[in-house]
């Protein structure tokens, strides 16, 4: 189930940290500015209550990451979780199947950003849509999402991420201005 905090500035930080575990608080502080800290409490604040929801979980997870950097949590093999942070939001995904999710801030479509990072089917949406801002993005966060998914993470050829067979759920907020994607393994 995917969990959306969009905002971001309507909890107490100091009370956020101190109800979350010393590792994600350290990963927060380290954070100069107060918005990436409120974004990395509130991600693993989705956490919880996917955790919490789906699992019963109402402990503070413990979270490694595989060799890749895809994060897992300690002790719940069975559990898996993804989560994503832009300026206007966090997001979490929780499932019994891997999963990867990206939230992107819809900004200014730059047709050189998306040359090197689209191919050409892509770039033909892109060129052909009414918003070529919110399409671009929207192609990038399901190659980010599906990468996230594998645990691979960004690599050097991105035009070649998606392949048409994969099944995305997304979520476009023009007026909280992000895009979301996320994508679940299918069970074969």
């Amino acid at each position: 189930m995917l969990y959306i905090d969009d905002e971001i500035n309507s909890f107490n930080l100091e009370e956020a940290l101190m109800d979350i575990s010393h590792q994600r608080r350290e990963q927060a502080l380290k954070f100069r500015h107060e918005q990436g800290q409120r974004l990395c409490v509130a991600a693993y604040l989705l956490l919880k209550q996917g955790l919490a929801l789906e699992y019963g979980i109402c402990d503070n997870p413990e979270l490694s990451c595989y060799e890749g950097g895809k994060p897992f949590i300690v002790g719940h093999p069975e559990i898996h979780f993804n989560f994503s942070h832009c300026r206007e939001a966090a997001v979490c995904v929780v499932s019994d199947r891997r999963v990867g999710v990206d939230v992107e801030s819809i900004s200014r479509y730059k047709e050189s950003l998306a040359r090197y990072t689209m191919n050409c089917a892509e770039m033909e949406c892109i060129v052909g849509s009414r918003y070529p801002d919110i399409e671009f993005t929207r192609l990038w966060t399901m190659k980010e999402a599906k990468l996230k998914l594998t645990g691979e993470g960004i690599r050097n050829d991105l035009k070649s991420v998606l392949t048409g067979d994969e099944q995305f759920r997304q979520i476009i907020n023009v007026a909280k201005g992000y895009v979301v994607s996320y994508i679940t393994d299918v069970i074969k």
